[in-house]
């Protein structure tokens, strides 16, 4: 049975030189890059140009990264001051402690700025969001295994995972082997992923509502894995914090899929200016690589067709085809 459980890090540290190489940043790193290349992608099938999300990112990733630190200083404030704390470890991101609402929130904002700034269409662009940032997260709950930091409760159960004694937390000293709630998670947004891609071949839904979806779908899976922690953290009615905010980000995702509900997106992913800032246009005249399909096809519009660049006529039983 032993053989089934998941063996904590031998390291979470490698030293290239006097260059520490920390396994929680990495984890982040790689995180952030396969959300903004699975949106980027994404954003290609809607018609607009491969570089328009990179352009996002340098706006969004700084201000996701700053939320989230945020998030987590406001969260456990304990940790950062007080008897004993310094203060400085605020900066210290790479050692953990980053808080996903606050990351998606400030992430948000930022990418709402650069599209604003440049005047392209934010609809698409969080509907190719969507995906990626599930996808991110789940890559980024890696260096949770990584630094050992948030895991469950005491389990046997094949898939737990062992936690060293320095890393247990205190009352749990006598127990080796824990719920692994960065597995779950793992795997919870990874489902929530593909199903944000199928919903969107299958129900053609706005590209605000996709992302609305898929903040919904990540709660739910938030929300339960926070109900297995036993780290320390503050409490209101006998639910985590956390598990508070998860409900209300479900809730909005819910009244915002609510209200909009039947809204399809429009056939274009809009675009700055010729020469208006890094974000170029996005119009009929981009061209696409073999196989993509106009901006029509991804959120479609009744009535509308267009011809793929094989030829294809994307409408109909053939539109799943030119679609993710």
């Amino acid at each position: 049975m032993a053989a089934a459980f998941i063996p904590s890090p031998s390291r979470g540290t490698w030293h290239l030189g006097p260059l520490p190489i920390r396994a929680y940043a990495l984890c982040l790193v790689g995180g952030i890059i396969l959300g903004v290349w699975a949106a980027s992608r994404c954003y290609r099938r809607v018609g607009g140009r491969p570089g328009v999300i990179l352009d996002i990112a340098t706006w969004a990733v700084p201000c996701g990264l700053a939320g989230a630190r945020l998030y987590s200083v406001i969260t456990d404030y304990q940790l950062y001051f007080g008897a004993g704390r310094d203060w400085v470890t605020i900066v210290r991101i790479w050692d953990g402690g980053l808080g996903i609402p606050g990351a998606v929130a400030a992430g948000s904002l930022g990418a709402w700025l650069a599209c604003r700034h440049a005047g392209v269409s934010p609809a698409p662009v969080a509907g190719a969001a969507a995906p990626g940032l599930a996808f991110g997260l789940a890559a980024g709950y890696w260096g949770n295994w990584f630094s050992q930091q948030v895991y469950g409760r005491p389990s046997t159960m094949p898939l737990a995972v062992e936690i060293s004694p320095a890393h247990r937390v205190p009352g749990y000293e006598n127990y080796a082997t824990f719920q692994p709630t960065f597995l779950y998670e793992c795997g919870w947004d990874l489902l929530v992923g593909v199903l944000v891609i199928w919903a969107a071949r299958r129900f053609l839904p706005a590209g605000d509502r996709a992302f609305a979806g898929c903040l919904a779908g990540l709660a739910v899976g938030r929300y339960f894995t926070e109900s297995l922690r036993i780290d320390p953290a503050y409490h209101l009615l006998g639910l985590r914090v956390s598990q508070w905010v998860m409900a209300l980000v479900f809730t909005g995702a819910a009244g915002y899929l609510y209200l909009t509900r039947g809204k399809r997106a429009p056939d274009h992913t809009g675009g700055a200016a010729a020469g208006s800032g890094t974000l170029r246009p996005t119009s009929a005249a981009v061209p696409l690589a073999p196989g993509d399909c106009p901006p029509a096809q991804f959120f479609h519009v009744p009535g509308v067709s267009a011809p793929g660049m094989s030829g294809q006529i994307c409408t109909g039983s053939a539109q799943s085809a030119c679609n993710l």
